[in-house]
């Protein structure tokens, strides 16, 4: 049976993204595209790399009869996501790809944010979409909050650790690059070529970074006490990929066993041989997180390092994983494709 689908915000790297990953998926099409801003063009203008296909036209989202769509992929900047979910049928099911479900609370919403939640009821019922974590509940769920690309980099190299006990959790230092799509299609002085290439920099620091409200979250919840890492994201002159270091307390080899153990039978989670550290050269284009652990020189600390395409399995592989749970397919359709390299 064909699933059809929806994308919201099309016309964003996420949107191109998700549409890339669906035309190969054998159980799902694409019905409808909407982009407000871009309506009443055709995909092949918007991103001539996927002219090969056959896509509908993009439309306004007040023109989608939605009626017809199985499931809805909302692709959508924070907090135009929220109003325009409120608005949708109560039982269409949707993958949303922005902040605006993530963070259980609206209070911290509202902190990490800078604005209240708009749509408080929907959001009760949202399921966070980390999914080697949220199986069950992402299966029987209406509507998914995909995670932020940086947090699930940094969930994938800690949240065993944290459950496991194996490390100090006082004493986390989470260390991450990111390239620079991960700040999205819309320009921006700062993400121009000649501000950015040539060299990278550390930003939103110290207690600024709004995904430090998912790492609270995830990581309190584990340990069943407040746990809050220290964390620093920098900006990198490359189109895909994050590179999450962390540096913990604790027996590397233990931290590397506890880490086999827990993504034994993960298709997308690969943990590399005991001191060998992953490469974000070594996932792009693909929906894989590659993870390693190596023992620091002083005795009792190690580093682990976690790497995925941002894109893909920080963001719209992930939500087509997600996708495949919620209508009963196989999670791996649509995603098994090899990395690109080089």
């Amino acid at each position: 049976m064909t699933q059809n689908i929806a994308i919201l915000g099309a016309s964003g790297y996420t949107g191109a993204e998700l549409i890339r990953l669906i035309a190969g998926h054998s159980s799902m099409k694409i019905t409808a595209l909407g982009a407000n801003s871009k309506a009443g063009q055709t995909m092949a203008e918007v991103f001539p790399h996927l002219r090969h296909l056959d896509l509908p036209t993009l439309v306004t989202i007040e023109e989608i009869d939605f009626s017809q769509i199985d499931l809805c992929f909302c692709a959508l900047p924070h907090k135009t996501s929220q109003e325009v979910i409120a608005a949708l049928p109560k039982d269409l099911k949707i993958v949303d790809l922005s902040a605006d479900f993530r963070l259980r609370d609206p209070e911290d919403y509202a902190k990490w944010y800078g604005n209240k939640h708009a749509a408080v009821d929907v959001q009760k019922e949202a399921v966070y979409g980390l999914t080697e974590f949220y199986r069950a509940e992402i299966a029987a769920a209406r509507l998914v909050a995909g995670t932020g690309c940086n947090a699930a980099t940094g969930q994938f190299a800690l949240r065993p650790l944290i459950a496991a006990g194996v490390i100090d959790l006082d004493d986390i230092i989470l260390d991450l690059k990111c390239a620079v799509s991960g700040a999205g299609r819309s320009l921006k002085e700062n993400l121009l070529h000649a501000e950015l290439s040539e060299g990278y920099h550390a930003y939103a620091l110290g207690s600024t970074h709004r995904h430090l409200g998912e790492f609270d979250q995830e990581f309190s919840a584990i340990a069943g006490r407040p746990v809050q890492v220290q964390f620093t994201p920098h900006l990198v002159p490359a189109n895909r990929g994050i590179l999450a270091t962390c540096y913990v307390k604790g027996d590397a080899q233990i931290i590397h066993e506890t880490m086999q153990k827990a993504y034994a039978d993960e298709p997308f989670i690969e943990v590399l041989p005991f001191g060998e550290a992953p490469s974000t050269r070594h996932i792009r284009g693909s929906n894989f997180c590659h993870i390693g652990v190596v023992a620091d020189r002083q005795t009792g600390r190690a580093t682990v390092v976690a790497a995925l395409d941002n894109l893909t399995k920080g963001s719209s592989g992930q939500a087509l994983q997600n996708a495949n749970l919620m209508l009963g397919l196989p999670e791996t359709e649509g995603l098994m494709m090899a990395p690109l390299f080089p």
